[in-house]
């Protein structure tokens, strides 16, 4: 009974491992390629798959997905002869499977070298500062090469990306302090351009200042000399309305000589020919009075006298 039972354990397990092999679980974007005695038989897509154990072999499990590989800096010289080290990244994905199996041993290695003579082509047509500033036309160069060599691998170049350009050392130096000047030159630019502008306010605010303080110097005199003609005419109206005498009127303009005279700079001033005729007016009007007064007392004399002559006699 012991041998029946040790043959039917290995039977059991011999099935158990026959289903194993049977049935093949593939995982969503991914697929397999299956080799019946050494030949490509077809390809194992996502999903639950029979194959025949012991026969079929499972040779290759790719992904499908997109998938992304960095490669580490490379030396390429430019037109100009300077070495500038430059660092990659691919963004790939297999589109057929059985292709990416048998056309190429290793495609990853494969699309690294091929990256690398494309990119030594293209940046050896250019100089330092064209590859400095054209990311996106060496991405572009790049990406059509890869791609329509990789199509025969079953592989499609979706994007190829530079990570850095990284020139000497020493040119690196000099780039710093080029654009340093640069900096301090937009600077010093600004800062000119800055007060100018400021000064040209200034001056504009200071012109519209003088011209509208000027304006308004402008009415107030107007208003001052419209004020001083009212008052004349005022004056020159009542006086006209009083109907005065020359008496009169040389009265009031030597009353008016004192207020001519007031002031510590007026250390000198000019007495006008009318001043004559106002005295002589003056003192006519005081001589005329004086008349007037010797007649009164004239007369009061007599009649004392002839009071007094009585009293004589």
């Amino acid at each position: 009974m012991e041998p029946v039972i040790i043959v039917l354990i290995i039977l059991v397990v011999l099935v158990f491992i026959a289903l194993i092999k049977t049935i093949q679980v593939i995982p969503q974007a991914s697929a397999a390629i299956v080799e019946r005695f050494g030949r490509y038989t077809r390809t194992l897509n996502a999903g639950l798959n029979i194959v025949v154990p012991f026969i079929d072999t499972i040779r290759n499990r790719i992904d499908l997905r997109e998938q992304v590989v960095p490669f580490p800096p490379q030396p390429v010289i430019t037109q100009d002869n300077l070495v500038v080290n430059i660092d990659t990244v691919i963004y790939y994905q297999v589109t057929d499977a059985r292709a990416a199996t048998y056309e190429v041993a290793s495609y990853i290695q494969a699309i690294e070298q091929l990256t690398v003579t494309t990119l030594r082509n293209i940046i050896g047509g250019m100089d330092l500062e064209r590859t400095l500033t054209s990311r996106e036309e060496i991405n572009a160069a790049l990406r059509g090469v890869l791609d329509e060599a990789t199509g025969k691998w079953g592989i499609r170049v979706n994007r190829v990306e530079l990570k850095a350009i990284e020139p000497p050392t020493s040119i690196q130096d000099s780039m710093e302090k080029q654009m340093r000047a640069d900096r301090d030159k937009r600077a010093a630019i600004l800062t000119a351009e800055g007060t100018r502008q400021a000064a040209i306010l200034t001056a504009e605010g200071e012109k519209q200042s003088q011209i509208l303080r000027a304006e308004g110097e402008a009415k107030a005199a107007a208003l001052r000399a419209e004020g001083e003609a009212q008052a004349v005419r005022t004056v020159f109206e009542a006086i006209h309305a009083g109907d005065p005498d020359q008496k009169l009127l040389s009265y009031q303009y030597l009353q008016m000589l004192p207020k001519i005279a007031e002031g510590d700079a007026n250390k000198l001033w000019i007495v006008p020919s009318e001043i004559g005729d106002a005295l002589k007016g003056l003192s006519g009007a005081v001589g005329n009075l004086g008349s007037l007064g010797g007649r009164s007392s004239g007369n009061g004399g007599a009649g004392a006298e002839r009071r007094e002559k009585p009293s004589i006699d």
